[in-house]
């Protein structure tokens, strides 16, 4: 940035309420969306009230820059992109402002998540209809701003139908109020001199003619397509009484809708509510052998009071394979389908909801195109809506350079032409020798169908615009929309003339002019679109930058193609209310910085763009992945599979080879080392460590908490106990033999958890083997000494290989240490043959347990009829790479037990994260979000449990509740 700008910049710093940043980094985060696009701004910034928004207007009109409103930045089509000032409302502007139940009316501000302000409305028994594919992040504003629809568009229709009124800021800085007009008050505000009243002025001139009015309805697509966002909504203006005999009053809100933030800055909304539908649902998830079968069937269905009509295609469907959350929610999918049909009914009783799937299922198999009709109730439901919400995100899990674009998947036609469009659709792209990838919300007869391009490859770049190009010609053929809900941005901007007809295009222009004469407001989007095959995320045909790393990540062809797998679909920003764990520092902080995306993003841009010989040594990224507790959700919840925890591992390790290693880093780092030393003196070491004086002096010199608690020392390891004093009562005819992994934790910090574990299996009959071994490197793994941990875990393989099978499984206690074997040693090993055959054979001490259960090795009839109630908060290494229901399974074991499981993502400890002095706040307040709650809620007689050592300070550390591990729980319930 010149220094003229930078100065300026600076003032303006001052003068805000919110906050503005200009910084490399922020300004690299903020770079793209979920689109193919790139532009650097200016700057970034977060305003608190109207006037931060007059400030930053006045600020773009003197300095010559714009402004690019954002609020989840989830947009498809680039419409967050671009070399202004982004103005991300999603912090600050986050109210909802009343509700009149009487009126059926809610008024927020843009940064209200669309399904939080649902769950706000349920009491009141209303809700806002048009449901996106990113619902539990995406935000009004910018529902708005894209008249977005979603899934229930059949029932409940489009944004544009909802709202009612927009308080903005126009360019002259003016505060507007645009809402419902008869004829005579539009008239009166043609008469106003001001720049309001020359917008209503210069509408009337532009679209009062019946000649324009023809050709508008002429050239605009189809009206029956009710999701239809090509250009500004003239087609709708032209419905008001003031322009026609119609009865309608005109809303200037149909033109804002659907405007992606060209024409003005929207500060408050208000929306037209929906009674809560239906109470019961069934989904009929009709199974088909080609996707022109599932297609014909549409027409079929829809005759069936439909609120949903879904497709999904086989490549999506294979995808959804290979992500662990989503293979859970695949089961209902029968043999290999080419597409699935999703059809949700709904009824007052379950009764009548299964009568109209009924009645729906005979219709299908009358027409006998599909092989399957699954029946999905409750939570099956629930299921297969997050498999198909997921398939935006899992089309970014392709591997390699090749993936799905998005360029001409929201395109929308009437439902008579939806199969012959297809057909010449799917003919079009054979000429391209592409086998699209079709996704669609079928009943609506909208398509997201994608092409697989590389674009770093200028000649795929090519292809990007000629298919875009051919596909908008073909949908003019059919009268329809180039896009459906998505918006033009820039991707399809280029292509409104063709779409709408060259005069009615010079009508938009003039209309924008009229609101923004500066052009201030988003540019490039719309009108004077910017090209559609230029500012992509990545150079065509550039030198591929090679990076050496100690970490292997090959499976996604390197640790460059790792952060490209991050498509921006923001699945990351979802808040702790949605469930889940991904991200937990973004839910405390409320930070786009603190995402799983952000760290993607901004270790591509630094991979990518960095000339210093170690790319990875950048202040920048230090502070991206500062607040990343390492709790590895994302490889499991985000739908790209993003590995940011390896990836933050990976970036310590580098940046550190070249800026050394703190002190403190090592202390936690060599923990292992530290608790062996300090077992030969367990109590002065527990002395030093409790006694106020020199635990806040410690404290103190290693930038620990204050706050906190130091973990105490045991009074004997395990390894001595079970040397010394441990008796195994095993018949000779045990049942299995088992190896326990005496990791460092249970060794030297939990031990009686360790003697509780051995006593239960040896009491069940099974023979537990100790063997020595080196600790699981964890603690060196999490502050980035991957060349320490990569050490350990070769030994630690080379001890196990000959020892570890199906039938002598290793098992563990602390997930965080045992998981290891299962995540990071496949990609730190050099046998990596013996790595994955151990990883296989090796369990959870729950899982296990869980397993045998099955078997009927292990029976309730062993453990006591006594009732107790538990309530169980999983470790987040055993969220994203094993299944807490494991535990749950376990702890629910004694037939009298009542178990349930705290929906409670991190608890914020995440090993020494919770302790550093400068996360101790973050840490607590992701305590705060569900878990600390909900203990406090517990009574004294519940029983609180957990599986990892961090939660388990973290709950005492923050409730003063001790928690225990099922496993003890377990033991004692032994009879």
């Amino acid at each position: 940035m010149n220094n003229t700008i930078n100065d300026a910049l600076k003032n303006l710093q001052t003068q805000l309420l919110g906050d503005l940043y200009f910084d490399d980094l922020m300004r690299s985060i903020y770079a793209t969306d979920a689109s193919v696009y790139r532009k650097l701004p200016v700057a970034v910034a977060f305003p608190k009230d109207n006037n931060d928004i007059k400030l930053l207007i006045r600020f773009s009109k003197e300095n010559k820059t714009s402004l690019i409103p954002r609020t989840a930045g989830t947009s498809l089509a680039g419409q967050c992109v671009g070399d202004g000032i982004v103005v991300d409302v999603s912090k600050h502007f986050t109210k909802i402002i009343r509700v009149n139940e009487k009126e059926k009316t809610v008024t927020v501000q843009p940064g209200v998540v669309r399904d939080s302000l649902n769950n706000y409305l349920k009491p009141f028994g209303l809700f806002f209809g048009p449901n996106t594919s990113t619902s539990n992040r995406c935000m009004i504003g910018g529902m708005v701003g894209n008249n977005s629809s979603g899934t229930t568009s059949i029932q409940y229709g489009v944004t544009r139908d909802k709202v009612l009124e927009l308080h903005t800021i126009l360019s002259d800085e003016s505060d507007v109020v645009f809402t419902e007009l008869s004829s005579e008050a539009f008239k009166d505000k043609t008469k106003l001199d001001t720049l309001e009243g020359n917008i209503y002025a210069s509408l009337y001139s532009e679209l009062a003619s019946e000649a324009v009015q023809l050709q508008i309805k002429n050239e605009f697509p189809n009206p029956e397509i009710h999701r239809r966002n090509t250009g500004y909504a003239m087609d709708e203006l032209i419905k008001a009484s003031v322009f026609s005999d119609a009865t309608s009053n005109f809303n200037m809100c149909k033109l804002l809708s659907g405007s992606e933030g060209t024409l003005a800055f929207t500060t408050q909304i208000t929306l037209k509510l929906d009674v809560l539908p239906p109470a019961e649902s069934v989904m009929v998830a009709a199974h088909f052998k080609s996707v022109a079968d599932c297609l014909k069937s549409v027409t079929v269905v829809m005759q069936h009071d439909l609120h949903t009509c879904e497709m999904m295609d086989k490549t999506i469907l294979d995808l959804t394979k290979h992500n662990k959350t989503q293979e859970e929610n695949r089961q209902f999918i029968q043999g290999d389908p080419e597409a699935i049909l999703m059809c949700e009914v709904k009824g007052n009783t379950i009764q009548e909801a299964k009568n109209h799937a009924e009645a729906l299922i005979k219709a299908i198999e009358e027409q006998g195109l599909s092989y399957a009709n699954a029946l999905l109730l409750g939570v099956e439901i629930d299921k297969a809506v997050e498999l198909r919400k997921a398939g935006l995100g899992l089309l970014g899990n392709m591997i390699g350079d090749k993936k799905t674009v998005a360029c001409i998947e929201d395109t929308a036609v009437a439902l008579p032409d939806l199969a012959n469009y297809i057909e010449d659709f799917t003919a079009l792209m054979k000429t391209y020798n592409q086998k699209a990838v079709y996704y669609a919300h079928a009943g609506a007869g909208e398509l997201h169908l994608r092409p697989i391009l590389n674009l770093k490859e200028k000649e795929d770049v090519i292809l990007f615009r000629k298919i875009t190009t051919d596909v908008a010609k073909l949908v003019k053929k059919y009268n329809g929309s180039m896009s459906g809900e998505h918006g033009d941005g820039i991707v399809r901007a280029e292509f409104i003339p063709l779409m709408i007809g060259a005069t009615n295009y010079e009508i938009l222009k003039r209309i924008k002019t009229t609101f923004d004469p500066g052009n201030i407001f988003n540019p490039g989007k719309i009108v004077d679109a910017y090209p559609m095959d230029e500012s992509l995320r990545y150079q065509p045909d550039r030198v591929e930058p090679v990076i050496e790393t100690i970490l292997d990540f090959s499976k996604s062809e390197g640790i460059l193609r790792e952060t490209e797998k991050c498509n921006g679909s923001g699945d990351c920003r979802k808040l702790p209310e949605f469930g889940g764990t991904m991200c937990p520092s973004y839910r405390a902080t409320r930070n786009e910085k603190d995402t799983t995306r952000a760290r993607a993003n901004a270790l591509r841009e630094f991979l990518t763009n960095s000339d210093k010989p170690n790319k990875f040594n950048h202040q920048e990224l230090k502070q991206v992945f500062d607040l990343c507790l390492s709790c590895k959700a994302c490889s499991s919840e985000c739908p790209s599979s993003v590995d940011v925890a390896s990836l933050k591992a990976e970036f310590q390790y580098q940046y550190q080879k070249e800026n050394g290693v703190s002190l403190r880093t090592k202390l936690f780092a060599y923990n292992n080392q530290l608790n062996k030393f300090g077992s030969h003196f367990p109590k002065l070491t527990n002395f030093v460590f409790s006694n106020t004086y020199t635990a806040s002096v410690l404290k103190k010199s290693f930038g620990i908490a204050k706050e906190r608690n130091l973990p105490l020392i045991s009074s004997k390891s395990l390894s001595k106990l079970f040397q010394n004093t441990i008796i195994q009562k095993v018949d000779e005819k045990n049942i299995k033999t088992v190896y326990l992994f005496n990791d460092e934790f249970t060794n030297f910090l939990d031990t009686p958890i360790g003697v509780d574990a051995i006593s239960l299996l040896t009491d069940l009959n099974y023979k537990v083997k100790l063997i020595n071994h080196e600790e699981s490197g964890r603690t060196f793994i999490s502050k980035g000494l991957l060349k320490q941990a990569k050490n350990v875990a070769n030994k630690n393989v080379a001890i196990f290989k000959d020892l570890i099978t199906n039938e002598t499984p290793l098992i563990g206690i602390e997930p965080s240490a045992i998981l290891s074997f299962k995540d990071e040693y496949i990609k730190l090993v050099d046998d990596k043959v013996s790595a994955e055959k151990i990883a296989k054979n090796t369990f959870l001490i729950e899982e296990f347990i869980q397993q045998e259960i099955k078997l009927g090795n292990i029976k309730a009839s062993q453990f006591t009829k006594e009732a107790k109630t538990i309530k169980f908060h999983g470790h987040c290494h055993q969220k994203a790479q094993a299944n807490q229901l494991s535990s749950f399974a376990v702890l629910n074991l004694p037939e009298n037990y009542k178990v349930t499981i705290i929906p409670s993502g991190c608890c914020g400890m995440a090993g020494s994260f919770g302790y550093e002095k400068e996360h101790y706040e973050v840490s607590m307040q992701i305590g705060e979000q569900t878990l600390f709650p909900a203990v406090r809620k517990a009574s004294k007689e519940t029983l609180i449990a957990a599986n990892g050592t961090s939660c388990r300070h973290q709950i005492k550390d923050g409730t003063q509740r001790e928690a225990l591990h099922p496993i003890t729980i377990l033991k004692e319930a032994l009879i």
